[in-house]
């Protein structure tokens, strides 16, 4: 039987404020890298921290606070809820986490705003663009003072226009102090990042 290494003799360090692009081919391990940093996947060995937490050592239930409160996780797919408007959609996190409706739904205004979707909080995923609908992933993402955004390919279902405006936004998220690790296809995301790496066969090499 072969062995297939997801992620194999990686070592990764980033800072707040930098944005981080991770390319490579399909199955190479970029999603697996991202799994691994925000705790929905765990290493066979090594260590894993965010911040102060050591995640490769944390319980589920510690992990899922890590999401809560440190790691916002952006897919392809937005994964909205579909009955929620939008702001009601970026406040669930801080619901979650026993904020009471009022005071998440106006943080939610203000990470909704801060994506550039003022005025749009009360529609519905299916009434916004698919940019627009990313952005409120981000906002979601980001809402509760996450410092720490993670991407997998999320401009893979959007246009080019409304691509350049997500890589661009992501850049003045970490101009603002975000820590951004965005793994992308689409070669536009590396003029916007500060550091690339290339994924080659679940080995990360600097570029």
């Amino acid at each position: 039987m072969e062995t297939v290494w997801a992620a194999r003799d990686v070592h990764f360090a980033a800072r707040p404020g930098e944005f981080v692009c991770i390319y490579g081919a399909s199955g190479s391990g970029k999603s697996t890298l991202l799994n691994l940093l925000a705790g929905l996947d765990l290493a066979d060995s090594g260590e894993v921290q965010v911040g102060e937490v050591e995640v490769s050592a944390a319980d589920e239930k510690q992990r899922a606070q890590l999401r809560l409160r440190t790691v916002g996780v952006v897919f392809q797919d937005n994964n909205l809820i579909e009955e929620f408007t939008a702001v009601e959609n970026v406040a669930l996190p801080l619901e979650a986490r026993g904020v009471a409706t009022a005071e998440a739904k106006a943080a939610a205004l203000e990470q909704l705003s801060r994506v550039g979707l003022a005025g749009l909080e009360n529609r519905l995923p299916r009434q916004l663009s698919g940019g627009q609908r990313q952005r409120v992933g981000v906002a979601r993402a980001l809402t509760g003072q996450r410092a720490v955004l993670l991407a997998d390919e999320p401009t893979g279902a959007l246009d080019s226009e409304a691509t350049q405006d997500l890589f661009a936004l992501i850049r003045a998220l970490c101009d603002e102090g975000i820590l951004a690790v965005v793994c992308s296809h689409d070669p536009r995301c590396r003029t916007y990042a500060d550091t690339l790496y290339e994924v080659i066969d679940g080995r990360l090499e600097a570029r």
